[in-house]
């Protein structure tokens, strides 16, 4: 029972910093904000967010996309925003904690693209998986509120 107990807190303690970061985030606002100061705010919150989704935390995944979002993958199938949502949720998929290589924020105005490189593995309907690939997020600010519209992701040899 106390591992049970241990268990939620620490998921809700994991919910309740993906939350602060992203909120943290969202408060960055045009005008005012310097550009090193927005790629702090969205470093964290792309921080939050993949944590967010190894813990498939539904909420903090869902606050961090936008309603118009699009997502193309590696095979060139595009998503949108709730398909990509349920798959991550899916509870045949666990994906395992991993680091992102190669980060960088580029901030144009409202606009912002987030990059870097996963080696990303875990289990998928009871097989083991392991993948290697680039990505680029593409965030907009809107409301000043910091929000993903677009991924795409390219598969990468190991």
């Amino acid at each position: 029972m106390h591992r049970s107990i241990g268990a939620a807190w620490r998921h809700a303690a994991a919910l309740c910093a993906a939350s602060v970061l992203l909120s943290l985030a969202a408060c960055a606002t045009g005008g005012g904000g310097d550009t090193a100061t927005t790629v702090r705010l969205l470093t964290a919150q792309a921080d939050a967010w993949d944590k967010a989704i190894v813990a498939k935390q539904a909420d903090a995944i869902a606050a961090n996309v936008a309603p118009d979002f699009a997502q193309i993958d590696s095979t060139g199938q595009v998503h949108a925003r709730d398909a990509f949502i349920a798959d991550l949720l899916d509870p045949g998929l666990r994906i395992d904690p991993y680091t992102v290589e190669d980060f960088s924020v580029r901030v144009y105005g409202d606009n912002a693209l987030l990059t870097g490189r996963i080696r990303m593995s875990g289990m998928s309907d009871g097989a083991p998986f392991k993948t290697h690939f680039r990505y680029i997020d593409v965030y907009v600010r809107r409301d000043g509120a910091w929000k993903v519209v677009s991924i795409q992701t390219t598969r990468m040899k190991d």
